[in-house]
């Protein structure tokens, strides 16, 4: 234990401290320096960094005029894959697509300052993630096997990518069996 009848080991102290201190901010620095110019580790390759996407741009606000929420749900033969959270907020830029996530629960929101429409395919361009009959999000089939939609409990025959988002509009997406009917989604939690 110091004592203040030490002069030098309390000096020797602070200046162990000082240099602690300085090298955690030149660490922390240069981790947030890395991060911006590299991307953040958990941001996949190729996510959009704010250039426009299948024509919607990545705005500094939320669109006003246009406003809903659909939910969609992937599974990858009966194991859930997250839609996770911040799809659509680049990381090095100040701004948000008009799809985009708020939290990692599958409800995306659509906020645009114009009437337009919007499909599911635009969402996965600006979740830089695949969406075909073979692989969804990176979940993929194996031989033999399929990709079943369902749209608001309904088994969906068409293109994925075509369709259309609407408000509560209920999204479900099996890769692989099991294919069950999914049941409806009800944790709008007031979106």
């Amino acid at each position: 234990m110091l004592h203040a009848r030490d002069p030098q080991a309390v000096h020797k102290k602070l200046n162990l401290f000082a240099e602690i201190h300085s090298v955690m901010h030149k660490l922390t620095a240069s981790i947030m320096l890395a991060l911006l110019v590299l991307g953040a580790p958990a941001r996949a390759q190729g996510v959009p960094q704010g250039a426009p996407v299948d024509g919607i741009p990545c705005d500094t606000a939320e669109g006003a005029l246009l406003h809903f929420h659909p939910h969609v749900a992937i599974s990858d033969h009966g194991k859930p894959v997250v839609v996770p959270e911040d799809v659509g907020r680049p990381l090095a830029t100040p701004c948000l697509y008009w799809i985009h996530t708020h939290t990692p629960d599958g409800i995306v929101h659509i906020e645009s300052p114009r009437y337009r429409t919007f499909k599911l395919g635009e969402f996965f361009d600006i979740w830089a993630q695949p969406l075909s009959r073979t692989n969804v999000a990176g979940a993929k089939v194996r031989k033999g096997e399929k990709v079943m939609v369902w749209v608001a409990g309904r088994l969906y025959p068409g293109d994925p990518r075509k369709i259309e988002l609407a408000q509560h509009l209920d999204i479900d997406i099996a890769v692989g069996p099991p294919y069950k009917r999914p049941a409806a989604f009800t944790a709008w939690n007031g979106n």
